[in-house]
Parts: C-alpha cells; sequence; structure tokens
C-alpha cells in the first residue's frame, strides 16, 4: 500500500472525497483482515472490484446467507463460488489451498475469531504462490485473502487491518432520505499509518471517501 492517509478529525478536512478505490488499495498476493459490523459489505466492495472467479468460504451453522440478488448490482453473482466449512480450520485448510492454486482472483473466509499466527503465514506463503501461478500464465495478476472477523479483529500477521461500520448520513438530501454511509477505519497496515474515512455511494463507481480525524489525536507516522 503506498497511500498515506491524512491526520485523522471529526468532521470532514478540506480535500476533496476520493474514489474507495484510492484508499482501499490492498497488496497482492497477500491475507488482509476485515473486521466491524459491516465486513462483509467491505468484502462485497472488493468483490465489486474483481472481474474472476471469487470463492467465499462461510461457517456451515451460520444461517446468514449471501443473496445473490443483493449482490448484483456490486458484480455478476455468476463469478461467486461458495463453500460452507464445517469448522474454522476446514475453512483455513480451503482458504489456502484456493489462494495457492490460483485459480480464483479473491478467497474471502469467514471466520469466527481471528486466527493464529501460523495459519495467517500459510496464507500468506499459499497466495505468494497463487500469484506467481497467475503472473505466468498471463492471467489477471490480482490475487487477494481476506479474513473476515468479528469486532475489531486481531489477526496477528496480516498485511493490512480494516474496519467497516455502518453509520447514518447527517444531512441526506430531501429526495433520497434513506442514504447508505460508513465509517472506514484502516487500523494496521505495513506501509501506511492508521486512518480512517467516511464513505457513502450505492454502486461501484460512486463510492467516495472523505478523509475524517479525531479531534486531539497526533500525527500518525
Amino acid at each position: 500500500m503506498t497511500l498515506i492517509a491524512p491526520p485523522l478529525t471529526d468532521t470532514p478536512a478540506i480535500n476533496a472525497p476520493q474514489p474507495l478505490g484510492a484508499i482501499l488499495q490492498l497488496q497482492p498476493g497477500r491475507a488482509h483482515e476485515f473486521c466491524g459490523p459491516a465486513r462483509r459489505m467491505l468484502a462485497v466492495w472488493m468483490l465489486a472490484a474483481t472481474t474472476g472467479p471469487v470463492l467465499w468460504i462461510r461457517p456451515r451453522w451460520n444461517r446468514d446467507r449471501l443473496n445473490p440478488l443483493g449482490l448484483n448490482d456490486w458484480g455478476n453473482p455468476e463469478r461467486l463460488i461458495t463453500l460452507n466449512a464445517a469448522r474454522e480450520p476446514e475453512a483455513l485448510a480451503c482458504a489456502e489451498e484456493a489462494l495457492r492454486s490460483g485459480a480464483v482472483e479473491l478467497v474471502v473466509a469467514e471466520l469466527a475469531t481471528p486466527p493464529a499466527l501460523t495459519p495467517l503465514r500459510r496464507l500468506h506463503l499459499a497466495a505468494e504462490t497463487g500469484l506467481a501461478r497467475r503472473r505466468s500464465t498471463s492471467r489477471a495478476a490480482g490475487l487477494l485473502g481476506l479474513v473476515l472477523t468479528p469486532g475489531d479483529g486481531g489477526a496477528a500477521g496480516v498485511e493490512s487491518r480494516w474496519r467497516l461500520t455502518p453509520c447514518p448520513a447527517p444531512d441526506p438530501p430531501r429526495h433520497n432520505p434513506v442514504q447508505p454511509q460508513w465509517r472506514l477505519d484502516r487500523l494496521r497496515a505495513r506501509m501506511a499509518p492508521p486512518g480512517c474515512w467516511q464513505v457513502s455511494g450505492d454502486r461501484p463507481d460512486r463510492l467516495c471517501a472523505h478523509p475524517l480525524r479525531h479531534k486531539g489525536d497526533s500525527q500518525h507516522g
């Protein structure tokens, strides 16, 4: 990740809003962590940024299901492959094999708890191998591994950690009083400081990020 975020404020900065893609830049061939109550939405945004097949691994005991009609505005649901894992070790093993194969562009693993350091390192190695295979066969070079964890996450050794939280629009227009809006926090990244943004938009090409910061916070470096 090369973007350096502005200092964090509770009011939008003067800077003009940026497309979300300019903020949410994830290092390919690595595993990243998405957390927070809207973590699935964040993964859907990454699905929208891909063009190839996507593998989404979810716990078998969870009654929540991905709705293809709900995904239709963000990407062709025909590209999505879902897998129900009985246990988290199985979910991580499936994610590792899928990343190593390089057959898909994005692997999402929903977990009930943050994975330990060893399985996370295995995901990194598998993603690096899969990315090299994709590049050697002239396929699209992108390959990402995502682990979705509750709360504020905490997986050790992730390349980056992002939290997404839904929040109401402070001054929605009268013609559309219900507008989707989120707060995006970069909690950890190897090549960038913490940062947070207000994200709005209801389509992939309309997602905009407004930089925010907290009063009293010092510069992150």
